[in-house]
C-alpha cells in the first residue's frame, strides 16, 4: 500500500494547529512578524548553500524550510485578518504574468507567444522591459506616499553588501554612476586614502566611517564587473578557511601548538596553501577552458 503523500492544504493545516492556542506547540504560538524575520534569512542562506555546494540531496528540506516561513507568514495575515496563502499565490502569479508580456501576451496563462523563439524574445531587450515594468509598479505604489524615489522598495533587511549592490544599480540605471571602471577604481584609492588620513589623525571613528565608503566603492566595482558582491565574499570567506585550516593542520603534523607557532611559521603555511590552490585552480582552468581568476 502506497502511503499518501501530504500536499500542501496538509502544510497549512500543520501550521494553523502549531499555532493553535490551546492545542499547539507553546514555541510556535507565542512567535510573532518580527520573531520569525531572523529564521527567514537564515533559512534562504541554507538554500543558497546547499545549491552551492551542489548538495541537491538537501535541496528538497532546505527548500521546504524556507516555503514554510511563507506559511508563518501567511498565518500571521490570517490570524489578523490581513491576507491567506492562497493571496500570496495570487498576487505573486498576477505580477509575473504581468512582467512576462513576451511569453503570456494576454495576460493570461493560457495565452502563448507565436513565432518568436526564445532567443530572439531574449534579443528584444526583455531585460530592459522587465525593469521598466518593476519601476511601473513602484511608481505605482509611491504615488500613494508623498515622496517617490528610484530606491524605493530595496529591502532594508538585505545583507549590506547585496543592498548596497542594488542601491547602487538603481542609481545607475538612471545616470549616476562612473563612466567606466577606471572611475571606480580612482574611487577605490582615494576612499583608501581617507581610510589613511583618519587613522594618522587618530580618528577611530571617522576611519570606520571611511571603511564603510571603501565597502560601497568595492561593492560599486563588483557590479561595473557583473559581479554579486556577496558571492565574491563568500568565495573569498572560503578560500580563507580552507587555507587556514592547511595552516592548522600542518602545526599539528610538526607537533606546533597553534598559539605558539608565530607568524612567520604561519606565513609559510599560508603560501604553501596559496600555491596549491593556484595549482589546483590553474589546472581546473585549463581541462574546463575558463580562464584563471585574478583575485586573491
Amino acid at each position: 500500500m502506497t502511503e499518501r503523500r501530504f500536499d500542501l492544504d496538509d502544510l497549512l493545516t500543520l501550521m494553523a494547529v502549531l499555532r493553535d492556542p490551546a492545542q499547539g506547540c507553546p514555541w510556535d504560538v507565542k512567535q510573532d512578524w518580527d520573531s520569525i524575520v531572523p529564521h527567514t534569512l537564515e533559512e534562504a542562506y541554507e538554500v543558497a548553500d546547499a545549491i552551492e555546494r551542489r548538495a541537491f540531496d538537501e535541496l528538497p528540506g532546505e527548500l521546504g524550510d524556507l516555503l514554510f516561513q511563507v506559511v508563518y507568514y501567511s498565518q500571521f495575515g490570517v490570524e489578523e485578518g490581513r491576507f491567506d496563502f492562497h493571496d500570496v499565490v495570487h498576487v505573486l502569479t498576477a505580477k509575473m504574468l504581468h512582467r512576462h508580456p513576451h511569453v503570456f501576451p494576454d495576460g493570461t496563462l493560457a495565452s502563448r507567444r507565436e513565432g518568436v523563439s526564445a532567443a530572439e524574445v531574449e534579443t528584444r531587450q526583455v531585460h530592459s522591459r522587465w525593469e521598466s515594468l518593476k519601476a511601473e509598479e513602484r511608481d505605482a505604489r509611491a504615488s500613494q506616499a508623498s515622496t517617490a524615489s528610484v530606491l524605493d522598495d530595496v529591502p532594508r533587511n538585505l545583507p549590506a553588501l547585496s543592498r548596497a549592490a542594488k542601491l547602487s544599480k538603481r542609481a545607475a540605471r538612471v545616470g549616476f554612476d562612473w563612466p567606466d571602471t577606471r572611475g571606480v577604481i580612482a574611487k577605490l584609492r582615494e576612499e583608501l586614502a581617507e581610510v589613511e588620513e583618519a587613522l594618522a589623525e587618530g580618528d577611530r571613528d571617522h576611519a570606520r566611517e571611511e571603511v564603510g565608503d571603501l565597502l560601497f566603492a568595492a561593492v560599486n566595482l563588483a557590479r561595473t564587473l557583473d559581479a554579486d558582491p556577496e558571492r565574491c565574499l563568500r568565495g573569498t570567506n572560503d578560500k580563507f578557511e580552507r587555507r587556514f585550516r592547511h595552516v592548522e593542520a600542518t602545526l599539528r603534523e610538526e607537533g606546533v601548538p597553534l598559539t605558539q607557532a608565530g607568524l612567520e611559521r604561519m606565513e609559510r603555511h599560508w603560501q604553501a596553501a596559496k600555491q596549491k590552490d593556484d595549482h589546483h585552480n590553474n589546472h581546473s582552468h585549463k581541462h574546463n577552458n575558463i580562464p584563471p581568476t585574478t583575485s586573491e
